[in-house]
């Protein structure tokens, strides 16, 4: 199990291995789902912005925002 310290400030660190896992670099939003009490999963959050294909993920390559580009 990995663990991590809570500040006086309610921050902690996101240990190591868990920012791998979830593929995240700084600046990166995460989120958080209760599932039970005592019980919370920490997951990537997708950003939630005016791009128009946020939401299909699978439009989101180079070629698609090229493609796309001057509409």
């Amino acid at each position: 199990m990995i663990t991590s310290k809570l500040t006086s400030k309610a921050q902690t660190t996101i240990p190591q291995p868990v920012r791998e896992a979830l593929r995240l670099r700084p600046g990166d939003d995460v989120a958080y789902h209760i599932e039970a009490p005592g019980r919370v999963v920490l997951m990537r959050a997708h950003p939630h912005d005016d791009d128009p294909f946020a939401t299909f993920l699978e439009w989101g390559g180079d070629e698609d925002r090229r493609a796309y580009a001057g509409l």
